[in-house]
């Protein structure tokens, strides 16, 4: 460590001295989230989104700068932790819901090891009753709970999505596999004139709000 008469002296003669950089507190979060992503990589199970998925979710949140997000369908949280880190960078919020308690524990120990704990607000709840209930506005959300009840979700909250919004659901299939699940969900998003609807990473539905309903 130089002496302050060692720092004047050099500082007279024009040399610069530089501080060592902080880390940022960003910086520090991703590592965190990649080492935890990483280390659950290949094991995440019980109903949870796939990698690419996930990344296509957090890339959404990120790119539209979204900050009040919902989640249908907890599971583990895969899909959340991809959502919340995020926001995290947004100054956003996630709100997630599941009825089972013991996915829900576990997604709430996860999002703890992940650092995003902070950013979460994990509601242990029936999706069918809560959901009607919230009264958001918000602008993106992500439905990955009872494949049945995809279209009622949707109906109940998409007068809560924002102008510019984007409604997510994962498992939305529009040829012969699973149609019978989600077929009716895709038809009902694809035929609002309000919304634009396409399919990406085979089974993921992305709707933007493009005006008021």
């Amino acid at each position: 460590m130089l002496r302050p008469a060692a720092v004047a002296s050099l500082a007279a003669c024009g040399v610069v001295l530089l501080a060592a950089a902080s880390p940022r507190p960003s910086d520090e979060l991703d590592a965190r989230v990649t080492r935890f992503l990483e280390e659950r990589r290949g094991t995440w199970r019980d109903m949870n989104v796939p990698d690419a998925d996930g990344r296509a979710l957090h890339e959404i949140v990120l790119t539209h700068r979204y900050t009040r997000a919902l989640e249908i369908g907890t599971s583990t949280g895969h899909s959340g932790i991809w959502i919340a880190w995020a926001l995290a960078k947004t100054g956003g919020m996630l709100v997630t819901i599941d009825i089972d308690e013991g996915r829900h524990r576990e997604a709430v120990a996860n999002f703890k090891a992940a650092g995003l704990a902070r950013v979460i607000d994990a509601r242990l709840a029936d999706a069918h009753e809560l959901v009607p209930q919230l009264t958001g506005p918000f602008d993106f959300v992500f439905i990955d709970a009872d494949k049945g009840w995809y279209t009622n979700y949707a109906k109940a909250i998409l007068p809560r999505l924002r102008v510019g919004g984007c409604l997510t659901a994962h498992n939305v299939y529009v040829g012969r596999r699973w149609r019978s699940e989600t077929g009716d969900f895709y038809d009902y998003v694809a035929g609002l004139p309000f919304l634009e609807t396409t399919i990406i990473n085979g089974g993921l539905s992305v709707s933007y709000k493009r005006r008021a309903s």
